[in-house]
């Protein structure tokens, strides 16, 4: 069976892009990761690019959560 990435980071609202990556940027300098959107990602570990993405997705949980 053949993997199909074709559907993966994908952004659907091609106009969140640039907040989803200055919120990306500002995730990476809290947990450390300073100059992130210029690093080669290959070159860090799973666990510091998954803090960068479970945090991202912390903050918009708790974004959404404070709409309610």
């Amino acid at each position: 069976m053949s993997s199909n990435n074709s559907g993966r980071n994908r952004t659907l609202v091609p106009e969140a892009r640039q907040g989803l990556n200055r919120l990306k940027t500002e995730v990476a300098s809290e947990v450390g990761l300073n100059d992130y959107e210029n690093q080669d990602k290959g070159n860090l570990t799973s666990r510091q690019n998954g803090s960068v993405g479970g945090y991202m997705v912390k903050h918009m949980i708790e974004s959404y959560e404070q709409q309610l």
